[in-house]
């Protein structure tokens, strides 16, 4: 059952982040930085990393946790690209990509070397 809830929070908020990312947003809450957006954006997919390679860590017969990390980082990369293509009020920025791998590595960091969520 908890394999389920966590499959189920990963597939949600993967939905959200990509609805989120190609959206136009405002009204974020003001962090004091000159850098808020990437701390959004280190936030998220740091998040999206530790659901994933805590679903899959423990999911038998799936993919490597390289490999989960490799799609991670890839899917960040397609998400940059297709909101600058898609949203004329968006545009890439290498330093938002950059913000999303440090995530995915962070994320996969904590959720490969913590036993966070113990699944049966």
């Amino acid at each position: 059952m908890a394999k389920k809830l966590l499959l189920l929070a990963a597939v949600v908020y993967t939905i959200l982040l990509v609805i989120v990312s190609l959206i136009n947003l405002k009204g974020l809450p003001d962090l004091g930085s000159t850098f808020d957006d990437k701390i959004y954006h280190f936030l998220a997919y740091t998040l999206l990393a530790v659901l994933w390679i805590t679903f899959f860590k423990h999911n038998k017969g799936g993919p490597n946790l390289i490999v989960v990390f490799i799609g991670l980082i890839v899917f960040g990369v397609v998400l940059e690209l297709m909101q600058h293509q898609l949203n004329p009020n968006r545009t890439y920025d290498p330093y938002d990509l950059m913000a999303n791998c440090i995530g995915v590595l962070i994320g996969t960091l904590i959720a490969g070397r913590l036993n966070i969520i113990k699944l049966k």
